[in-house]
């Protein structure tokens, strides 16, 4: 896209079909929905925390699915090993040679069901994959194809059988998206919409192709000198405060960065504003601020400090946000 050049017209409409389709099988949740289609097209990985029975399987399969990417799920468990996830060499006895198996990781979209059952040596066989988009299985290395992201579901900690995974870990998420119970109209409609999602299948609205075109567009997405000071100067903010043992990362940066540019691109513009920044700030700082035992104590909330921080740094002006158009 060149320097004062409109978007297409596919590349707002397709993410809000893509949405509007995943909405009607998925019901209230399509903020959860959008920053799934965001962490695609940015590059990212999700986690879907929630207690069993609230859909994040089911969100999974649904948005690959309208997707058209190709799409593999693990079911994670105590004995899940690595070479489950990768794959190995496998001996052939008719030509006597060992030849590649590839894995489930070896997609473009992968869903790891309930990660955290799985073991801390099988959780860590997906960070090259999820940082290097690549893999290396008995010293040699493969790449990943492009789209590529991981999405993980998660129990809560406090469910029995689970290995928490670590600060490294989780700070390889772009998001971490908790899936509450739905609201009393919410649960009445899913009960009206039964038959329909049963019975239907859903439609198939995109391509891996067209994702990866999605993806080069959000590299055009500019972002002001302002509003890349705004967001330095919150994750900075979040660093040294006596309510947190451990703030925003460096890559938490990147991440928020990457993410704004694919939300404005999504919402049809080719420059980020700071209600971008604010609006992803929580989904994705959430799961790398850990609290300080006294204010675990106090009952005080991660996304407590977060507004705090929001609430304390001055906001860019409009002018200073600066659209190429």
């Amino acid at each position: 896209m060149k320097e004062n050049e409109a978007l297409p017209d596919w590349v707002s409409s397709v993410p809000t079909q893509i949405l509007d389709e995943a909405s009607r099988f998925v019901v209230g949740k399509r903020e959860v929905l959008k920053n799934l289609l965001v962490a695609l097209i940015a590059g990212g990985h999700v986690i879907l925390e929630g207690v069993p029975g609230v859909a994040k399987t089911h969100i999974a399969e649904t948005f690959a699915g309208i997707l058209g990417c190709e799409f593999k799920r693990i079911q994670s468990t105590p004995d899940l090993l690595p070479v489950d996830l990768i794959g190995s060499f496998v001996f052939d006895q008719k030509t006597s040679e060992f030849k590649l198996r590839r894995g489930p990781i070896f997609s473009n979209i992968v869903l790891i069901d309930e990660i955290n059952r799985s073991t801390p040596k099988t959780q860590s066989a997906t960070i090259e994959a999820m940082q290097e988009r690549q893999v290396t299985i008995e010293g040699q290395t493969l790449r990943l194809q492009a789209p590529f992201m991981v999405m993980a579901t998660m129990n809560p900690a406090d469910v029995e059988g689970v290995y928490p995974l670590t600060e490294v870990q989780l700070d390889r998420f772009m998001f971490r998206l908790n899936l509450d119970y739905p609201t009393a109209d919410e649960e009445r409609e899913l009960i009206d919409r039964l038959a329909m999602i049963e019975a239907l299948g859903v439609k198939k609205l995109a391509s891996a192709e067209q994702v990866r075109k999605l993806t080069d567009y959000v590299e055009k997405v500019h972002v002001s000198e302002d509003v890349k000071s705004y967001m330095v100067d919150l994750v900075r903010k979040t660093r040294g405060l006596e309510q947190l043992k451990l703030g925003g990362s460096p890559r938490a940066l990147i991440h928020l960065f990457k993410a704004c540019r694919a939300n404005a691109l999504i919402e049809g513009r080719d420059y980020v504003i700071p209600d971008d920044v604010k609006r992803l700030l929580e989904p994705i700082l959430g799961h790398r601020m850990w609290l300080s035992r006294e204010s675990e104590i106090e009952g005080l909330k991660v996304s407590d400090v977060i507004r705090q921080v929001v609430s304390q740094t001055p906001i860019p002006g409009m002018k200073a946000v600066g659209s190429t158009k």
